[in-house]
């Protein structure tokens, strides 16, 4: 399946096509249909790849929280070389044995801390949905580092009417230009806001 995904990291998931993964590969298209039977398959595979690039969290810390973190961190660390996942991650119906252990292994760490079913399902639901949303946004940005930060807020900064959009004025030249702020760590703010609250329910349920 790396070749696949390494097509999909060129092209999107829309460039993964049999002929192309055999081109990858080096092969003729027929040959590729020795060993999967279509595209459906393909697809199949290269999501159980991504799910098993991701940590796995384990029951064996002694917070939840460390547990969940490192996942989180984990997998929007894998999405963000693969953003193209996104939208296949839920989408299979036939999802593999990797796929299958991470989703254990993440209600297995909420189920243990005491979350009843209904709280795992919700915090599962949560998680994902603000790690796949931070990945897409980053994906989606006009800049990659801190660096493209000062280039890219300047300019809006330097042809915007500050005085009609004060506001956003001010974000801009007291918050995301000044020395050392990075946009990626609102990743890290973001996710212990959700933990913070979900640990409140958890004992509060």
């Amino acid at each position: 399946m790396e070749a696949a995904i390494r097509v999909a990291d060129r092209g999107g998931v829309e460039a993964m096509t049999m002929r192309r993964v055999a081109q990858e590969l080096g092969v003729e298209a027929m040959s590729l249909y020795h060993h999967v039977p279509n595209k459906d398959a393909i697809l199949d595979g290269v999501v159980d790849a991504v799910f098993a690039a991701i940590e796995l969290p384990t029951t064996e810390r002694d917070d939840w929280r460390d547990a969940i973190r490192g996942r989180a961190c984990s997998a929007r660390t894998v999405l963000s070389r693969h953003s193209w996942a996104l939208g296949l991650m839920d989408s299979r119906r036939n999802p593999g044995p990797a796929t299958l252990r991470h989703h254990n292994a993440v209600l297995g760490v909420l189920r243990e801390a005491g979350f009843t079913l209904p709280m795992a399902a919700h915090a599962i639901s949560l998680i994902d949905s603000y790690i796949s949303g931070f990945v897409l946004q980053e994906s989606s940005l006009p800049m990659a580092n801190p660096d493209d930060v000062e280039d890219v807020a300047g300019g809006i900064l330097e042809h915007m009417p500050a005085d009609e959009l004060p506001y956003l004025a001010e974000m801009i030249a007291d918050h995301a230009l000044r020395p050392g702020y990075d946009h990626r760590n609102e990743f890290s703010y973001g996710l212990e806001l959700i933990l913070d609250t979900l640990e409140a329910r958890r004992t509060s349920q």
